[in-house]
């Protein structure tokens, strides 16, 4: 599990300075990069190999706003792995401790220059632990 910390900026809002739900997608993605630099897993270096993992599935539940200036929590767990496939879940908290989000990706790896599925790298695969899946209950 790894935890970051976003400052919600006002690009990130609407007209209402209130988060715009897409960018929660954005914000799983920092959790997703920082959860690999933590597991010391250079995505960089993937890249230019030529190995992506796009996200395949995504899904977010939206339990209260966050508006300009908050200070989120972004919690991320990866609580599946399989031959080609990893599960990411999120969970994402204010100040306060408040979940503001939940929701998970699926990531595929891929050959970038075939954009077919791939089996996951030795070297990510024996990086990765697999997490409980995070508690959710409001």
């Amino acid at each position: 599990m790894n935890r970051t910390r976003h400052r919600v900026i006002y690009a990130d809002t609407d007209a209402g300075q209130v988060v715009y739900y897409a960018n929660y997608f954005r914000f799983f993605e920092t959790g997703r990069r920082e959860i690999f630099r933590q597991l010391g897993i250079d995505f960089k270096k993937l890249m230019d190999a030529g190995i992506i993992a796009p996200v395949v599935e995504s899904h977010c539940n939206y339990f209260a706003p966050a508006v300009y200036d908050d200070l989120l929590g972004i919690e991320t767990y990866i609580t599946e792995l399989k031959d080609k496939t990893i599960r990411f879940e999120y969970v994402i908290r204010n100040e306060s401790g408040k979940m503001i989000v939940s929701g998970y990706t699926v990531n595929v790896f891929a050959d970038s220059g075939l954009m077919k599925s791939i089996s996951i790298p030795k070297e990510v695969k024996s990086a990765v632990k697999v997490d409980e899946k995070p508690n959710t209950a409001r």
